[in-house]
C-alpha cells in the first residue's frame, strides 16, 4: 500500500495530492478497480473539491473556521484543539475514487486534498488499491 509523507505549514491547510494517488495508480499497472485515499490522523482529513480556483480552498477553510472556532469558552478537550477534530470529523478520514483505463476518475474540476487542521506538522496519507 502506497504511503505518502507531507509537512504542513500552516494549521489550516488544503494540500492538493491528487497527482501523488494518481501516480500511486499509474504505478500500480491497476486498469479497473477503486483507490482508497485515507488520513490515519485525528486532526487532519482528505476531501475532493474544485481544484482550479485556489478562492475555493480559502473560502472552504473560512467557513470551517467560522463554524468551529479555535477557541470556544465550552470546549474542554485538554489539548486546546478542538476545533481540528470537528472540522476532521467534518471532511472525513478517506476518499474513494474509481479507477478507469489505469487513471482515477475525476471531474474536469476535481482534485484530491489533504485537510490539515492543526499544523503544521509532519503528516501522512495513505492509497489503497483495489483491483476489480
Amino acid at each position: 500500500m502506497p504511503t505518502f509523507t507531507l509537512r504542513t505549514t500552516r494549521r489550516d491547510e488544503m494540500i492538493d495530492i491528487t497527482a501523488k494517488a494518481a501516480a500511486a495508480v499509474r504505478e500500480s499497472g491497476i486498469a479497473e478497480g477503486l483507490a482508497v485515499v485515507y488520513c490515519p490522523h485525528t486532526t487532519a482529513g482528505i476531501c475532493i473539491n474544485e481544484n482550479a480556483d485556489p478562492d475555493v480552498k480559502h473560502d472552504v477553510l473560512m467557513r470551517l473556521d467560522e463554524i468551529y472556532p479555535w477557541e470556544h469558552p465550552q470546549y474542554r478537550h485538554a489539548e486546546g484543539n478542538s476545533a481540528s477534530h470537528l472540522k476532521a470529523i467534518t471532511t472525513g478520514t478517506s476518499q474513494t475514487v474509481l479507477i478507469q483505463g489505469g487513471r482515477l476518475v475525476l471531474g474536469r474540476w476535481q482534485g484530491i486534498y489533504f485537510c490539515e487542521f492543526d499544523g503544521p506538522r509532519d503528516r501522512t496519507f495513505h492509497v489503497k488499491l483495489l483491483e476489480g
